[in-house]
């Protein structure tokens, strides 16, 4: 594939490689449960049979969502309970075949992250969690107003470090925990959900010269044992937004962000107003920067929000109810390209880096000094 670059040149991308074993594993039975109920977007329950023989993925996903669509016998109504038992299902080939990728991959090395300064290490946690189709889909936050940094930004859950032991996956779960309250042990985590870790991806630099390790994690729900019962509402994850740090939390279909478009709308969904995409090349310490804007519907969905009454929830109503669709960008919009390319093995649509990541930046960064003039400025922001 040719890449385009900001002054019209193209080079060449090499493919990613594919470390998936081609035949999946059976696995459990899981509960999309990454949501919470303070606030719904027209929502109904549709039940769905779990009872979902194996298909073989074909060669593209487009393919095997459009096949979804048409072997769907589900009754056309908007759904997006997806914390509720009805909706469990397999992953499917797709997916799974995404999952192993991201267990596989192993992101070069990064000695510079062991010489930072506490406070200019950062990251960012992209739980991954399966809806009612066996498709990815990943939970995003929507920064709130009366934050001093990227306040209204559509963002990934995480922060900085509090320690220089703290790996990057403790960062990203403690900062989870403090946004939205996934639990931050294991341990804690309420059957029959846990967390695994599945990879972490090339380091991002943020605008204000922090570091950030995306971390990748996918969000499992064994199947019941044998005479237990589905797990309920009142047992799974609820999202508790924290009002001083999130507006509000959404999901974003995951394979989406390697569209140009958006992708054929689930049965019974209809697509708000607007388009899925549009970006730009800029210019960053002499490296071309591509700016990935991306429009998510959240018309279909649940989006948790903080207390009602709050000053957050009235900050991005009108968001939701006007135009139906939250705005990914910035270095979320990059993170999620990288992502899943790694994870479906295959180049965006879009023009994009050829690159994982910032390290080309960042290491231009390192030798003008930006990060020891940034840390001697006092707190720095995410």
């Amino acid at each position: 594939m040719l890449e385009s670059g900001q002054n019209g040149s193209h080079t060449a991308v090499p493919p990613l490689q594919d470390s998936i074993v081609k035949t999946p594993t059976q696995v459990p039975s899981w509960q999309t449960a990454a949501s919470a109920v303070a606030h719904t977007v027209r929502i109904t329950h549709i039940p769905i049979s779990t009872d979902i023989a194996p298909v073989v993925a074909p060669e593209t996903s487009d393919e095997y969502h459009l096949q979804t669509l048409k072997d769907s016998d589900c009754t056309p109504e908007l759904a997006s309970a997806y914390y509720d038992a009805a909706a469990m299902a397999p992953l499917n080939p797709f997916s799974k075949a995404a999952i192993n990728r991201l267990r596989a991959y192993k992101p070069p090395p990064f000695p510079l992250w062991d010489r930072l300064p506490v406070r200019m290490r950062a990251a960012v946690l992209i739980l991954l969690y399966a809806d009612r189709f066996g498709d990815l889909r990943v939970v995003i936050t929507m920064r709130a107003a009366s934050l001093r940094s990227f306040s209204g930004h559509a963002a990934l859950p995480g922060g900085k470090a509090d320690t220089l032991n703290e790996t990057p996956y403790q960062i990203a779960r403690r900062e989870a925990w403090e946004e939205i309250g996934l639990p931050m042990e294991d341990r804690k985590i309420p059957k029959p959900f846990r967390i695994e870790k599945l990879c972490y991806l090339p380091p991002f630099l943020a605008r204000t010269h922090v570091v950030v390790t995306p971390c990748v994690a996918y969000l499992h729900a064994d199947a019941p044992a044998p005479g237990e019962t589905a797990p309920v509402v009142e047992h799974t994850l609820r999202p508790t937004p924290n009002a001083s740090e999130v507006a509000a939390v959404f999901t974003a279909p995951f394979y989406n962000f390697l569209k140009s478009a958006d992708l054929p709308p689930q049965p019974g969904h209809v697509l708000p107003p607007g388009h899925w995409y549009d970006g730009d090349w800029i210019n960053w310490k002499d490296v071309a920067w591509r700016v990935h804007n991306f429009y998510v519907p959240v018309n279909n969905q649940q989006v948790s929000r903080p207390i009602q009454g709050s000053e957050t929830v009235e900050e991005t109503k009108q968001d939701i109810d006007f135009e139906g669709r939250f705005k990914v960008w910035g270095m979320t919009g990059r993170v999620m390209v990288d992502a899943a390319r790694i994870a479906y093995g295959e180049p965006p649509e879009v023009e994009h880096n050829p690159g994982l990541g910032d390290t080309d930046i960042i290491r231009v960064a390192e030798q003008d000094g930006s990060f020891k003039e940034a840390a001697g400025k006092g707190p720095s922001r995410m």
